[in-house]
């Protein structure tokens, strides 16, 4: 059984600013300073105890050819249906254009709350849109992009906390045994940010996904909040995105989306010429110390 992992907006509250349309950068944020960065949580639609699609986490950062900067998280973060709907095909989303937010939680509260941007691309809308048939991309395509208003790309960083990197983009799922190394960012975890860096490894493609997913085990396993949350492999590159908690055949395993496919996918439909940002900071398995 497979439980999308998005968190509902009625465990938390956020003070939040509106910004202006996205444009390209030019420059990063300093990583130690940045509010907008891999790692970060994320609130789909307008703050609200009484509903929304819920807190995830981001993954990476993208660019596109024109030079636009976004910020990823999973599709299902905006999905309408339930946390068993899993079909990206057939679930519904929230619309493009939705507002996201983003913020920390630090001692119990969320510090640097600020709108990111709007939602730019979501995997499942595309392939509603495309009216996708085949079993497998509806299943584990996962990726939605936020395009991030322009007063705010001033305040993006792509690098990602504790570990740095992406060094660029992972070319499909990591060989079974292989160590990955995430970030995760679920408000269960109360500001508690020694819990959010987690290494493990990857049980590779245990069911046929057309090399669209594979399950990994990490110590601790995925929570919901950390939806959407961006997993790199051994050498640094961006390998996928986690989906869904996993209670077989290795139960508190997770599923993770293989990003080269997804991203692939986005820009076969949308025709940016989408690519991961590299950190400013690159990946080390072990710990990079905090950028000043």
């Amino acid at each position: 059984m497979k439980l999308r992992l998005k968190l509902p907006l009625l465990l938390t509250v956020l003070a939040l600013t509106l910004a202006s349309s996205a444009a390209s950068a030019s420059a990063w944020a300093p990583e130690g300073s940045a509010p907008i960065h891999p790692g970060v949580m994320t609130f789909t639609g307008a703050p609200s105890f009484l509903g929304g699609a819920g807190q995830c986490t981001a993954n990476f950062v993208f660019t596109d050819a024109g030079g636009g900067v976004y910020l990823g998280q999973a599709a299902h973060c905006s999905s309408t249906g339930g946390s068993t709907e899993t079909n990206g095909c057939s679930t519904k989303s929230q619309p493009l254009g939705t507002p996201i937010y983003a913020g920390d939680l630090v001692n119990g509260g969320v510090q640097n709350g600020t709108r990111v941007g709007t939602l730019a691309y979501n995997s499942w809308i595309a392939m509603q849109s495309a009216k996708e048939k085949d079993a497998n991309t509806c299943a584990y395509n996962d990726l939605a992009l936020i395009k991030v208003d322009a007063a705010k790309v001033a305040s993006v960083n792509p690098t990602v906390p504790f570990w740095g990197g992406p060094n660029g983009l992972a070319p499909g799922i990591a060989a079974t045994g292989e160590r990955v190394f995430t970030y995760g960012n679920s408000i269960l975890r109360l500001g508690v940010s020694a819990l959010s860096p987690k290494t493990g490894v990857s049980l590779g493609e245990p069911e046929p996904s057309g090399g669209w997913s594979e399950q990994v085990y990490t110590v601790t396993p995925g929570i919901p909040g950390d939806s959407g949350s961006g997993y790199m492999n051994a050498a640094g590159g961006a390998l996928g995105v986690l989906s869904t908690v996993e209670f077989a055949p290795v139960p508190a395993s997770n599923g993770v989306g293989t990003l080269a496919k997804e991203l692939a996918y986005a820009n076969t439909s949308t025709g940016l010429g989408l690519s991961v940002a590299a950190g400013t900071t690159p990946f080390s398995s072990v710990p990079v110390p905090p950028a000043p």
